[in-house]
């Protein structure tokens, strides 16, 4: 897999957003003259702490750390007013050392169970709001200690994801420990009896926004009895009983707002609740199928009520909320934020819409409902975008998070919905997404970053990426010390290196070491990171320019490093095909033998090829086909135990798929070169496989297979099993019937091997070892391979330009024939002088048939402007290959093709002999 998409949501990082950015991607930094020194100790304190207040927690203790001036102005009370501990592990050690800092504590985000634990050794007593993600582990009795440390708590939000094991005993005991609660937003609770949200309604006289989200069952009468609500959101909860909340829910006297999104509620329930309540100003509900499928839209209505529905234009519903209706009403909460005259209750309900609108949009995104494109790119895409604007830390996270995940169709093969993408695009959405990323905010900078990752999948969203610096921006959150940060940045820089045009300006925007040194500081435990890097890496390699910058960086070392001792599958599969595309450029660089010889890493891949996980083994023998092109690889590779790990994967990958089969091969072919592993290949039982193979319907397999047999047929014992194990037929119908000419070359040059008589003489000594009860027809084997080489012959035969070119001595004539003989992959085939002086004693076979064959083969290899033309000229004039050319050109008796076809290869020793001797 060359990229990858996050769908499923993974609320990772800190907050919110355009403050000051990162000096080191803007364009330009103004400051002192070079050689100007500054005594940065001599500023005021209070712009010290101004300066300190736009940094993160890290870079803070960071500039703390210089002096001892600056460490007192670091633990200032002010700067310690809020705490973001999601993107670190906080122990209860963590939580006791920041613990002199955290007496004026006001805001507290944390991430699990484990920082749930040890919030209470933090001492905050004076906390006000706290806010949790990854709750499912949170029980009750954690819970419960928690409010009754943080009696001031006026706001406590646990979700999106669900609390599983948090149940109604932990919501008595916050209306009984926090009496001054103002906001409780809970999610996936199973069941909230009446009696907790009753404890609530009588111990928490200043409730005025409740939030059960996602629950099984919710008390609907006992919310009734929750006077001081101005806010509810039933979002997402099952079992409601619409009935007994159109009947109770419209007595609440301060209800403004109601959000039923994402529930089974009905056109009915909605109709009562609008015309019956005398406070209700907005109904939310968006995502209700059955609300949705009501054919008579009129019986929701309800003058001066506002009502949010996927059948409603929610922009022109907002806007008309102010006196002033917006001139353009997507611009309504930007309208909104920048309003001087603003009203108190208005406030409360646009923030209220904000958070409530980001929470649906996010979760109707992950569950990705069908029938939902029109609403994504008329309203849903916007109204994100508008969204990702907000003052609100989390809202903006949630927005960014949902554009990360709505344009996600499969998250499996990376695959993405165009027009939603392109969407995001042209609404401006890149620009606002690249100012979120370099906002000193490292929870916007990771859902920023996911955001353009996943977008990026889009070749045109890529290069606008490209095109407004987003290159740079991620380059430098790669290097960040949040491993979420730093985990969604790799990502973005993966999928921008899919295709060719972003890979040089990775490597210039030191993409290339930021991604290699994330290896190494997240070498343990950051297997999202290290699978993001190493893809990225892998893209990269492809490119022979970068390919040498990820060696300089120490690439080789860090992606070995990962084959050899990371067990997650996914890191596993990228590390090796990061290494397999290292490998792949044995002619124009050292990166191959750089592979092979460091310390485990051939041993590493042998290992990966018996991975539980096919993308892992496919990769691992990749790898291991481009590293056999290096002689030295080649031997260390059998050393290593590879011809038996590579014979049982051609065994068993029978169904795998098409790139399995064909690295599977194509390793074995690549192995098949040394005469030692060709007849280890043959021993170990590696024919039968290639044989299987063969028969394949995949070009690719063609090729690989039938090259692995052609290396294995030059050994006559080889041969003889592939005549054994049923491969002539194989041979026969590739030679014949496959799609790819190359496939069918090879399969006619290993039957031409096969009988051009050695086999016929290892036969008289004695059948192969495994095989002596078989009983085979050697000659009829002989008739149908003879046949069907003899047809693959002709079928690059013009009779009239061969007539031409026996009559004339033209060089165009033989040019014409050489054209259409002309297989341009074969070029590429690197022949030994044994193979190249068996095609020349085949010249001088008594067969006809085996003489064309031979002649055809030389053609090939000699072609000018082959790879490895001029190595094979060598070894024929060193063979006195040019006599017996001659010879084959002039015999009487001798086809036509094999004549003209000695001639033109006799014509191509000239040219490379010229082309030496001018050298």
């Amino acid at each position: 897999m060359s990229r990858r998409v996050r769908r499923k949501v993974a609320r990772r990082g800190k907050e919110k957003v355009v403050l000051p950015s990162y000096p080191e991607v803007e364009d330009e930094v103004i400051g002192p003259e070079k050689n100007e020194v500054v005594d940065w100790t001599s500023l005021p304190d209070d712009t010290v702490i101004q300066l300190m207040s736009c940094l993160n927690y890290r870079d803070r203790a960071s500039l703390s750390s210089t002096c001892r001036t600056w460490r007192a102005l670091g633990a200032s009370p002010c700067l310690w007013s809020s705490l973001d501990l999601r993107a670190h592990k906080c122990d209860i050690a963590m939580a006791a050392s920041l613990a002199s800092r955290c007496m004026n504590l006001q805001k507290l985000r944390f991430r699990g169970a484990e920082s749930a634990d040890s919030i209470i050794h933090l001492q905050a007593r004076n906390l006000r709001e706290l806010s949790g993600d990854y709750c499912r582990k949170i029980t009750d009795a954690t819970l419960s200690v928690i409010v009754a440390r943080h009696e001031a708590l006026e706001s406590l939000q646990l979700g999106p994801d669900f609390c599983e094991r948090i149940t109604s005993d932990a919501v008595k005991a916050i209306a009984l420990c926090c009496p001054k609660l103002k906001k409780l937003r809970l999610s996936g609770i199973r069941d909230i009896c009446g009696d907790a949200i009753n404890a609530l309604a009588k111990l928490c006289p200043n409730l005025t926004d409740i939030g059960f989200l996602d629950c099984l069952n919710v008390d609907e009468v006992a919310l009734g009895n929750v006077l001081s609500v101005r806010f509810l959101s039933v979002a997402g909860t099952s079992n409601m009983k619409w009935g007994v909340v159109s009947q109770v829910w419209h007595k609440l006297p301060k209800l403004v707002g109601l959000d039923v999104s994402r529930t089974d509620v009905g056109p009915i329930t909605i109709s009562r609740l609008l015309t019956s309540s005398k406070s209700l100003n907005v109904l939310c509900a968006l995502n209700c199928p059955v609300l949705e499928e009501e054919n008579n839209i009129s019986a929701v209505k309800s003058k001066g009520k506002l009502l949010l529905a996927l059948f409603t234009d929610i922009f022109k519903a907002l806007a008309s909320l102010f006196a002033e209706t917006t001139k353009n009403e997507k611009n309504v909460f930007l309208d909104w934020r920048n309003s001087k005259n603003k009203d108190k209750n208005l406030n409360e309900i646009m923030t209220w819409l904000e958070w409530i609108l980001s929470h649906i949009l996010l979760r109707t995104a992950e569950s990705n409902p069908q029938g939902l494109d029109d609403f994504w790119l008329k309203q849903g895409a916007g109204l994100l975008l508008s969204l990702m604007q907000s003052t609100q830390e989390d809202v903006q996270e949630r927005a960014a998070t949902g554009l990360a995940t709505f344009v996600v169709i499969n998250d499996e093969n990376a695959s993405i919905d165009c027009g939603r993408a392109e969407a995001v695009m042209k609404d401006g959405g890149i620009r606002l997404l690249l100012d979120l990323a370099k906002s000193w905010r490292e929870g916007l900078q990771s859902e920023a970053a996911k955001a353009i990752a996943n977008l990026s999948v889009n070749a045109k969203v890529a290069k606008a990426v490209a095109e407004e610096g987003g290159i740079n921006i991620l380059a430098v959150l790669a290097r960040s010390m949040n491993r979420l940060v730093a985990e969604e940045a790799a990502g973005g820089l993966w999928n921008l290196s899919v295709g060719e045009e972003h890979k040089g300006s990775i490597a210039d925007a030191g993409g290339v070491k930021a991604l290699v040194d994330l290896i190494f500081k997240w070498s343990s435990g950051g297997d999202g990171v290290l699978e993001r890097a190493a893809g990225a890496l892998a893209n990269l390699a492809a490119d022979d320019k970068c390919s040498m910058e990820v060696a300089l960086a120490g690439g080789v070392h860090a992606l070995v490093m990962l084959a050899r001792s990371c067990k997650f599958e996914g890191v596993q599969e990228q590390a090796a095909r990061a290494l397999a595309n290292l490998a792949a450029h044995g002619d124009s660089n050292s990166n191959n033998s750089a592979v092979g010889q460091e310390a485990g890493a051939l041993e590493a891949l042998v290992q990966l090829t018996r991975s539980p996980h096919e993308g892992v083994r496919q990769e691992a023998a990749g790898a291991l086909w481009n590293l056999s092109f290096d002689d030295r690889n080649r031997e260390a590779i059998a050393a290593a135990g590879g011809v038996e790990a590579l014979v049982v994967l051609a065994q068993s990958c029978s169904n795998a798929s098409p790139g399995l089969q064909e690295r599977a091969a194509g390793a074995l072919w690549g192995l098949s070169v040394s005469e030692a592993n060709c007849i280890a290949i043959g021993r170990e039982g590696g024919v039968a496989p290639l044989i299987a193979l063969a028969r394949s319907e995949a070009e690719d397999v063609h090729e690989t297979a039938a090259g692995a047999l052609w290396n294995l047929a030059f050994n006559p014992g080889n041969a003889l099993r592939i005549v054994e194990e049923g491969g002539v037929p194989a041979l026969v119908h590739l030679c014949s019937s496959s799609g790819s000419k190359m496939a069918r070359f090879m399969a006619a040059l290993a039957l031409a091997y096969m009988f051009d008589g050695r086999m016929d003489e290892f036969a008289l000594i004695g059948t192969s070892t495994e095989s002596t009860s078989k009983c085979v027809s050697l000659d009829g084997a002989r008739r149908m391979a003879l046949k069907h080489i003899e047809a693959f012959v002709l079928t690059f035969s013009d009779p009239q330009a061969f007539a031409t070119a026996a009559a004339s001595s033209a060089p165009a004539a033989l040019t014409q024939v050489t054209e259409r003989a002309r297989i341009q992959e074969a070029g590429h085939l690197r022949c030994s002088g044994a193979e190249i002086g068996r095609f020349i004693t085949m010249l001088r076979n008594p067969s006809s048939v085996l003489k064309s064959c031979a002649a055809f083969a030389l053609l090939q290899f000699t072609i000018p402007g082959g790879r490895h033309a001029m190595h094979h000229a060598s070894l024929m004039q060193g063979a006195g290959a040019a006599r017996v050319l001659r010879a084959a050109a002039a015999a009487a008796a001798a086809p036509i093709e094999a004549k003209i076809f000695a001639r033109i290869v006799l014509r191509n020793l000239e040219h490379h002999h010229h082309v030496e001797l001018s050298i």
